[in-house]
């Protein structure tokens, strides 16, 4: 069975690559997801969730960081430079992941004080959680994507018009 890319990374190297790039980043996303919804119903400006919180988007937003610039330089350049790619669904699967960046990125620069100075706290619980949503999304389509076997695609060409 052919796979994209995706998911021939998650699958090789076990179980290493599986919690370096899919385990980390979703369980960070998850953890930040639910403690988000007890700020945002609690209105919680300050305490320990709120700095737990804080924590956990500034290390996800610089993790994720890191790997989208280590899969982009390993795995993007060579494969499309090499024309590799397991047709249109392999470059959504891993395109899709790529795209959480803008996502978590952001979050972490807020955090950090670098990003949306100029917001009220209100605004900027706003803008955490439309970005933690915005990278959920992303996530879950590569990870659709990502799991469809290309063959199926490429096959699909061949298939009489019904």
């Amino acid at each position: 069975m052919d796979m994209t890319h995706y998911m021939s990374l998650l699958t090789s190297n076990q179980p290493w690559n599986l919690l370096i790039f899919m385990a980390i980043p979703v369980i960070c996303a998850e953890t930040l997801t639910i403690s988000e919804f007890f700020i945002i119903f609690n209105r919680l400006q300050t305490g320990r969730l709120r700095t737990f919180n804080k924590a956990v988007g500034i290390f996800a937003g610089l993790y994720f960081t890191g790997i989208f610039i280590y899969l982009f330089i390993a795995a993007v350049i060579p494969i499309t430079t090499t024309g590799q790619w397991h047709t249109w669904v392999d470059v959504v699967a891993v395109g899709f992941y790529l795209l959480g960046v803008i996502f978590l990125l952001p979050i972490a620069l807020m955090e950090l004080g670098i990003l949306f100075k100029g917001k009220t706290k209100e605004e900027k619980m706003k803008i955490h959680f439309i970005l933690i949503s915005g990278f959920l999304v992303t996530a879950h389509i590569a990870m659709i994507f990502g799991m469809v076997n290309p063959e199926i695609i490429s096959s699909m060409s061949t298939m009489p018009i019904m």
